[in-house]
């Protein structure tokens, strides 16, 4: 937590002539927040929508609100133990055991951090206890989005106790809302339910501690006065940056508007904030669009692309994975032949997946060795940095697979330092895969999860690409570092954060991905320290076609790895299509392909790379969903509006399934002509397609139809402009 300099000097800011009954407009391209400070010193939130030419008119809106008879329904960030009867943003326990909170404007300032990004912070404060919150509003204006939290001070002079710190309070008005939310479980990522939000609170939340979005992301999409689609109505979608527990409250109140709450779930979380101290939420970041989930979604895209992912403008590497061809079984002979596959494949770096490591408690299997991060000498007698020379001999980039947060109570690290686990001392072990959590609230532990990343950099300089993965859940929650227990989750994250702050901070650029058994921790907070995140285990080709489409609402396609693995019954080049949406790997024994399918992988990256601009940081359009259609299909389209590329998926077995219709195209431009044709055929194939060369106007209005049946189940279009 940060501390005040100086407390007298923090309380002095309070002096200040404080201007009751104003407007707060916070304004991006499209869109405005309008807040109202009352007569009384109540801020709250009276418009949240298109912005008005003339901003002298956000001054009428307050007079045409129908107010609750307490005017904290539309709090800008509600309070508990006053007045308030509804779900509060903020509760918290005072020094001497009061547990009211009553927040009065006092001051706001207006920050320009860029042409684009500014940042409006609005200081509240409770008459009666020295208590001060700072909500904090960062606006990327070209992109729609904001990033909102709120900074907790006690200025007591005693501990207090935060009950409930969310991050964000928003106040929606319309007639009615839909949630669409996702569940799911291992293999079974981003199952997507909507539903119309009725009177009282719907939670979103996690309770797992790590590997927290297992069964639910911190992630949804909200309709305003009617479902969305694609291309029409209002919508919302909000991401919590925070890779711990969290919690959405969605209250429709009294008057059929929807209060939204999201922050850090205080779940056994009473968090203990010292003296002088302040506390930070992790952001919430949302966008408003008037014109569909699309463009919804690309503005999310636009956003982490240039201000939020590592080197999110940049390229990405196309892999070679080890782990479905080998497992925990393999030897320095078998790795400098798949190292040969990957050059012979025209991929850029091979990967090297778990069971490296461990000597004692060799890593054969995952019962032991997690957590002993020594070169396994029986397997890699001459190390890691033998295969890094290996790849370099073949022309080819090398990567490691790590879990570092995690032990196995078979190790020696469990061993010699059982304190640095997570575990109740009087209860039995619980453990999912067979391993335990090590505790990052510990500063110790934090320095050996760090020094796992560092050493294998500081002895392997050429290192290229990290695979980190996460794979267990929080049970039997307890730190035996940690004063008070309730602080433990929270803490745990935060020194999460710390490690990945200090190894970016040595390691700014170095592509990793995120893995978590799947998409257990796929979110914004995490997502600002990589370059990608691995979305499931689950890589059948079809299944990966809906976990992909629902994941694209949220994250650009650059982000996304896909595997083309042996899963399922799809032929090659299905699998192959399907993972060409988004960051490209193989997961395959590449010796044993046919010399037609070499011939296809091959072919198909040298497809990928030709068309990757589009992929990685073009606009991406959802034409036609598997959830409705026999065919799914989705474009991307690069900056320039010159190229693009379509994949088209078979989703449905029954009989006569296809394309019996045109595909409508999206982001082209009307008045410029496009060549059409089918690329990345398998050898020998001859297209079905009518190829030709269209206006953009026709291919949006009438389409092309890319001919998708049960002997052709997945086709790609290119798109180019011809002039």
């Amino acid at each position: 937590m940060k501390k005040f300099h100086s407390p007298l000097a923090a309380i002095l800011l309070f002096s200040v002539n404080v201007v009751y009954a104003q407007i707060i407009p916070i304004e991006s391209k499209s869109n405005a927040i309008v807040l109202h400070v009352n007569s009384d010193g109540y801020l709250s939130m009276v418009y949240f929508g298109k912005k008005l030419a003339d901003k002298n008119e956000y001054q009428q809106i307050p007079s045409t609100q129908n107010l609750d008879e307490s005017n904290l329904y539309s709090s800008a960030y509600t309070t508990a133990g006053t007045h308030n009867v509804l779900e509060p943003a903020i509760a918290l326990t005072h020094a001497d055991g009061n547990k009211s909170l009553d927040l009065k404007y006092v001051d706001q300032s207006l920050v320009k951090l860029s042409d684009n990004v500014s940042q409006t912070n609005i200081r509240l404060k409770d008459p009666v206890y020295a208590v001060e919150v700072v909500l904090h509003y960062k606006v990327y204006a070209a992109e729609d989005v904001i990033e909102q939290w709120s900074e907790i001070s006690n200025l007591e002079k005693k501990e207090i106790s935060l009950n409930k710190y969310a991050s964000v309070n928003l106040y929606l008005q319309a007639k009615s809302f839909w949630l669409k939310q996702y569940h799911g479980e291992w293999a079974k990522e981003m199952r997507p339910e909507e539903e119309k939000l009725t009177h009282g609170i719907k939670t979103l939340d996690s309770k797992l501690g790590a590997r927290a979005d297992l069964l639910q992301p911190p992630s949804f999409i909200i309709s305003i006065d009617k479902p969305a689609g694609e291309d029409e109505g209002d919508v919302l979608i909000g991401n919590l940056e925070w890779s711990g527990n969290f919690r959405v409250d969605l209250e429709v109140d009294p008057t059929d508007n929807l209060r939204l709450i999201a922050g850090i779930n205080n779940y056994a979380s009473d968090y203990k904030l010292a003296a002088g101290a302040v506390f930070e939420t992790p952001k919430f970041v949302y966008t408003l669009s008037h014109q569909g989930k699309g463009e919804a979604s690309r503005n999310l895209h636009n956003w982490a692309r240039k201000y939020q992912l590592v080197d999110g403008e940049g390229p990405r590497l196309t892999l070679l994975n080890n782990w479905e061809s080998t497992f925990f079984s393999f030897d320095e002979q078998k790795l400098s032949e798949i190292l040969k596959d990957t050059k012979k494949l025209g991929v850029d770096l091979f990967l090297l997946d778990d069971g490296w490591f461990a000597n004692k408690y060799p890593r054969n299997d995952d019962h032991a060795g997690l957590g002993d991060w020594q070169v396994n000498k029986t397997k890699l007698p001459d190390g890691v940095g033998f295969l890094v020379k290996e790849a370099e001999k073949n022309s080819v980039k090398f990567g490691i697979w790590v879990e570092p947060e995690m032990v196995n109570p078979k190790s020696e690290l469990y061993e010699n330092h059982p304190d640095w686990v997570v575990k109740q001392p009087r209860r039995g072990d619980f453990m999912m895969r067979n391993q335990l959590v090590l505790d990052l609230s510990n500063p110790k532990v934090q320095d050996f999860v760090f020094g796992v990343i560092d050493d294998l950099f500081t002895k392997n300089p050429n290192l290229a690409y990290i695979k980190w993965d996460c794979n267990s859940v929080i049970y039997n929650a307890y730190s035996a570092y940690e004063k008070d227990q309730s602080n433990f989750y929270v803490d745990y994250v935060k020194g999460l954060y710390k490690v990945m702050d200090r190894m970016r901070q040595k390691y700014p650029k170095v592509p990793m991905m995120l893995c978590s058994g799947g998409g257990g921790r796929v979110d914004y907070g995490a997502l600002r320290y990589f370059t990608e995140y691995w979305p499931s285990d689950n890589t059948e080709p079809q299944e990966r076609v809906y976990i992909q489409w629902e994941y694209s609402y949220l994250y650009p396609a650059l982000t996304s790895s896909n595997h083309v693995t042996n899963w399922g019954k799809e032929p090659l080049k299905y699998r192959v299509d399907v993972a060409m949406m988004g960051k490209l790997g193989f997961d395959i024994v590449v010796g044993k392909l046919s010399a037609n399918d070499l011939q296809f992988c091959q072919q198909a990256v040298k497809t990928y790379k030709e068309f990757s601009e589009a992929i990685w940081h073009g606009n991406q359009y959802r034409l036609q969903s598997p959830w409705d259609n026999d065919v799914a299909a989705i474009n991307y389209v690069d900056s320039l509006k010159s190229r693009a590329i379509v994949f088209n998926y078979l989703v449905s077995h029954r009989f006569d399934a296809g394309s019996h219709a045109p595909v409508k195209l999206g982001g082209l431009d009307p008045a410029r002509h496009y060549e059409v044709k089918e690329v990345n055929l398998y050898p020998g194939v001859i297209s079905a397609v009518k190829g030709g060369i269209y206006s953009g106007e026709y291919l949006m209005t009438v389409g092309i139809n890319p001919e998708v049946r049960e002997e052709r189940p997945s086709v790609i279009l290119s798109i180019e402009e011809r002039k």
